[in-house]
Protein backbone atom coordinates (compact mmCIF):
# COMPACT_ATOMS: atom_id res chain seq x y z
CA UNK A 1 0.00 0.00 0.00
CA UNK A 2 1.30 3.44 -0.87
CA UNK A 3 -0.07 6.35 1.12
CA UNK A 4 0.41 10.02 1.83
CA UNK A 5 -0.56 11.94 4.95
CA UNK A 6 -2.62 14.91 3.86
CA UNK A 7 -4.03 16.77 6.84
CA UNK A 8 -4.41 16.79 10.59
CA UNK A 9 -7.52 18.05 12.29
CA UNK A 10 -9.20 18.31 15.67
CA UNK A 11 -10.32 15.28 17.63
CA UNK A 12 -12.40 16.66 20.42
CA UNK A 13 -15.62 18.60 20.35
CA UNK A 14 -16.28 21.65 22.54
CA UNK A 15 -17.19 19.40 25.50
CA UNK A 16 -13.84 17.64 25.31
CA UNK A 17 -15.43 14.34 24.26
CA UNK A 18 -14.29 12.33 21.27
CA UNK A 19 -16.65 12.78 18.36
CA UNK A 20 -17.83 9.72 16.45
CA UNK A 21 -19.26 11.78 13.61
CA UNK A 22 -17.29 12.59 10.47
CA UNK A 23 -15.16 15.68 11.08
CA UNK A 24 -17.04 17.58 8.37
CA UNK A 25 -15.74 20.99 9.50
CA UNK A 26 -12.11 19.88 9.26
CA UNK A 27 -12.43 17.38 6.44
CA UNK A 28 -15.35 18.59 4.39
CA UNK A 29 -13.21 18.82 1.29
CA UNK A 30 -12.38 15.10 1.47
CA UNK A 31 -15.69 13.86 2.88
CA UNK A 32 -17.81 15.66 0.27
CA UNK A 33 -15.78 14.83 -2.84
CA UNK A 34 -17.40 12.18 -5.05
CA UNK A 35 -14.48 10.87 -7.12
CA UNK A 36 -12.96 8.41 -4.61
CA UNK A 37 -14.29 6.37 -1.66
CA UNK A 38 -13.76 7.83 1.82
CA UNK A 39 -13.42 5.39 4.71
CA UNK A 40 -13.93 7.01 8.11
CA UNK A 41 -12.70 4.88 11.00
CA UNK A 42 -14.53 6.30 14.01
CA UNK A 43 -13.49 5.61 17.56
CA UNK A 44 -14.36 2.04 18.53
CA UNK A 45 -16.91 0.54 18.95
CA UNK A 46 -18.68 2.76 16.39
CA UNK A 47 -18.91 1.16 12.94
CA UNK A 48 -16.91 2.46 9.98
CA UNK A 49 -18.52 4.98 7.68
CA UNK A 50 -17.76 4.71 3.99
CA UNK A 51 -18.81 7.21 1.33
CA UNK A 52 -18.70 5.89 -2.19
CA UNK A 53 -19.09 7.45 -5.61
CA UNK A 54 -22.62 6.56 -6.70
CA UNK A 55 -23.13 3.18 -8.32
CA UNK A 56 -26.36 1.21 -8.35
CA UNK A 57 -24.67 -1.89 -6.88
CA UNK A 58 -22.79 -0.18 -4.00
CA UNK A 59 -24.52 -2.16 -1.23
CA UNK A 60 -23.95 -5.53 -2.91
CA UNK A 61 -20.38 -4.61 -3.89
CA UNK A 62 -19.56 -3.44 -0.37
CA UNK A 63 -21.10 -6.55 1.21
CA UNK A 64 -18.94 -8.73 -1.06
CA UNK A 65 -20.62 -11.97 0.02
CA UNK A 66 -20.25 -11.34 3.77
CA UNK A 67 -22.99 -12.35 6.23
CA UNK A 68 -23.51 -8.81 7.56
CA UNK A 69 -25.12 -6.23 5.32
CA UNK A 70 -23.99 -2.61 5.10
CA UNK A 71 -26.61 -0.18 6.39
CA UNK A 72 -27.27 3.26 4.96
CA UNK A 73 -26.69 6.18 7.36
CA UNK A 74 -28.80 8.96 5.83
CA UNK A 75 -27.59 11.54 8.38
CA UNK A 76 -24.00 11.22 7.12
CA UNK A 77 -24.77 10.12 3.56
CA UNK A 78 -22.60 7.02 3.96
CA UNK A 79 -22.67 3.27 4.48
CA UNK A 80 -22.04 1.83 7.93
CA UNK A 81 -19.93 -1.32 7.98
CA UNK A 82 -18.27 -3.29 10.82
CA UNK A 83 -14.86 -2.11 12.08
CA UNK A 84 -13.55 -5.58 11.22
CA UNK A 85 -14.05 -4.77 7.51
CA UNK A 86 -11.51 -1.91 7.53
CA UNK A 87 -8.71 -3.65 5.57
CA UNK A 88 -11.22 -5.40 3.33
CA UNK A 89 -12.93 -2.09 2.46
CA UNK A 90 -9.58 -0.61 1.43
CA UNK A 91 -8.83 -3.62 -0.79
CA UNK A 92 -12.28 -3.38 -2.39
CA UNK A 93 -11.72 0.34 -3.05
CA UNK A 94 -8.34 -0.43 -4.64
CA UNK A 95 -9.93 -3.01 -6.94
CA UNK A 96 -12.66 -0.68 -8.18
CA UNK A 97 -11.14 2.82 -7.85
CA UNK A 98 -7.35 2.22 -7.44
CA UNK A 99 -7.34 4.65 -4.47
CA UNK A 100 -9.33 5.85 -1.46
CA UNK A 101 -9.18 8.38 1.35
CA UNK A 102 -8.93 7.09 4.91
CA UNK A 103 -9.88 9.28 7.87
CA UNK A 104 -8.79 7.87 11.22
CA UNK A 105 -7.48 8.82 14.62
CA UNK A 106 -3.77 9.34 14.88
CA UNK A 107 -1.61 9.86 17.94
CA UNK A 108 1.80 11.49 17.57
CA UNK A 109 4.71 9.94 19.44
CA UNK A 110 7.51 12.03 20.88
CA UNK A 111 10.77 10.34 21.83
CA UNK A 112 13.22 11.97 24.20
CA UNK A 113 15.49 10.85 27.06
CA UNK A 114 16.65 11.68 30.54
CA UNK A 115 20.07 12.27 28.98
CA UNK A 116 18.51 15.23 27.11
CA UNK A 117 16.55 16.50 30.12
CA UNK A 118 19.66 16.51 32.30
CA UNK A 119 22.10 17.69 29.61
CA UNK A 120 24.49 20.58 30.02
CA UNK A 121 25.07 22.56 26.83
CA UNK A 122 23.04 23.22 23.70
CA UNK A 123 23.67 20.08 21.66
CA UNK A 124 20.39 18.10 21.30
CA UNK A 125 19.80 15.24 18.86
CA UNK A 126 16.42 13.80 19.91
CA UNK A 127 12.94 14.36 18.48
CA UNK A 128 12.09 17.13 20.98
CA UNK A 129 14.31 19.41 18.85
CA UNK A 130 15.64 21.02 22.03
CA UNK A 131 12.24 21.77 23.62
CA UNK A 132 13.03 19.59 26.67
CA UNK A 133 16.80 20.09 26.66
CA UNK A 134 18.26 20.78 30.12
CA UNK A 135 14.74 21.01 31.58
CA UNK A 136 15.38 18.54 34.39
CA UNK A 137 11.99 16.93 33.75
CA UNK A 138 9.63 18.07 30.97
CA UNK A 139 5.91 18.56 31.53
CA UNK A 140 3.71 15.72 30.33
CA UNK A 141 3.13 12.02 30.80
CA UNK A 142 6.51 10.59 29.85
CA UNK A 143 7.16 6.84 30.08
CA UNK A 144 10.82 6.31 30.87
CA UNK A 145 12.19 3.06 29.48
CA UNK A 146 15.75 3.78 30.63
CA UNK A 147 18.21 6.70 30.82
CA UNK A 148 18.48 6.84 27.04
CA UNK A 149 14.85 6.47 25.99
CA UNK A 150 11.50 7.97 27.06
CA UNK A 151 8.22 8.20 25.16
CA UNK A 152 5.18 10.48 25.38
CA UNK A 153 2.07 10.07 23.28
CA UNK A 154 0.41 13.26 22.06
CA UNK A 155 -3.29 14.03 21.78
CA UNK A 156 -5.38 12.13 19.30
CA UNK A 157 -6.10 13.90 16.03
CA UNK A 158 -7.84 12.90 12.86
CA UNK A 159 -5.66 12.33 9.85
CA UNK A 160 -6.61 11.95 6.22
CA UNK A 161 -4.50 9.72 4.03
CA UNK A 162 -4.79 9.12 0.33
CA UNK A 163 -4.06 5.44 -0.23
CA UNK A 164 -3.20 4.29 -3.75
CA UNK A 165 -2.83 0.83 -5.17
CA UNK A 166 0.72 0.22 -6.31
CA UNK A 167 0.97 -0.63 -9.98
CA UNK A 168 3.30 -3.56 -10.53
CA UNK A 169 5.30 -3.16 -13.72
Amino acid sequence: MSCSLLYYGKTQNMLGKMSTKPPVDDFGRFWKQTRLPVIFQRQRPAPLLIRLPYAQDNKVWLRNGEKNKPTWDSENGAWEIPQAWFERAIRLAFNRYSACYVIQLYREKEVCAAACWNAVGADCECSCMGANHSSGRPIGRWYEVDDTFAVMWGIQRYSVRLLKRLSIS
